[in-house]
């Protein structure tokens, strides 16, 4: 369980961090103040990242388990 806790957090902090920043860029480009909309929006995706990384996790895994052994 503490892996998996640790994973979550690691895995939705890595993924939401450059996430937000290229949904960010692709929505308003790179004005002056793009690190505080950057910012602004990583900190409302880190949570529910976490959240769904969590939860999805173990099904993801198993998915990716069975669809590699299938290649």
């Amino acid at each position: 369980m503490k892996h998996r806790i640790v994973f979550a957090v690691l895995m939705s902090f890595t993924l939401s961090f450059f996430m937000s920043a290229w949904i960010t860029y692709m929505n308003i480009g790179l004005p002056s103040d793009f690190v505080s909309f950057w910012m602004h929006a990583w900190i409302l995706a880190w949570p529910a990242a976490g959240v769904i990384s969590f939860i999805a996790g173990p099904f993801i895994n198993k998915l990716s388990h069975t669809i590699a052994n299938k290649l």
